[in-house]
């Protein structure tokens, strides 16, 4: 790794390019990455069922009129 501070212009553009270049699936082996193993679990299984439960408590809210504070 490189830690000098100052670096000459053409080595700097040489770094901006490089960081800009996608990573290739070859030679990041993902499949080593102990996040990407992972299975998504849980919550993401609720969403729909919280969306749900919060539609009918507005739609309740409105046609009740909990919310109208008019005469």
């Amino acid at each position: 790794m490189d830690t000098r501070e100052s670096k000459t212009p053409e080595e700097e553009k040489e770094h901006v390019l490089s960081e800009r270049l996608p990573e290739d699936f070859e030679t990041s082996q993902p499949q080593q990455q102990p996040e990407a193993k992972k299975s998504a679990n849980g919550l993401h299984n609720m969403l729909p069922l919280i969306i749900i439960v919060m539609g009918i408590i507005v739609a309740g809210i409105v046609m009740l009129g909990v919310g109208n504070s008019g005469g």
